[in-house]
């Protein structure tokens, strides 16, 4: 059987905690940030877990829990 590939653009996006959740950074983190409040910008720091929506679409992606 041969190894499956892992989607490269979703291996940077994305990260597997120990517990198997899937993690990803919050959007608009970059762009026109200077004009947003200092509590904004903070929530933005944090990484937040994916939706279970989408949980089954990341884990094709990431076969091997990269």
């Amino acid at each position: 059987m041969p190894k499956i590939k892992t989607h490269k653009g979703a291996q940077r996006r994305f990260h597997i905690t120990g517990s198997g959740k899937i993690m990803r950074v919050k959007v608009g983190k970059s762009h026109l940030r200077r004009r947003k409040t200092r509590r904004a910008k903070g929530l933005y720091d944090e990484t937040i877990p994916v939706s279970t929506s989408d949980r089954v679409r990341i884990k094709r992606l990431l076969p091997y829990g990269v």
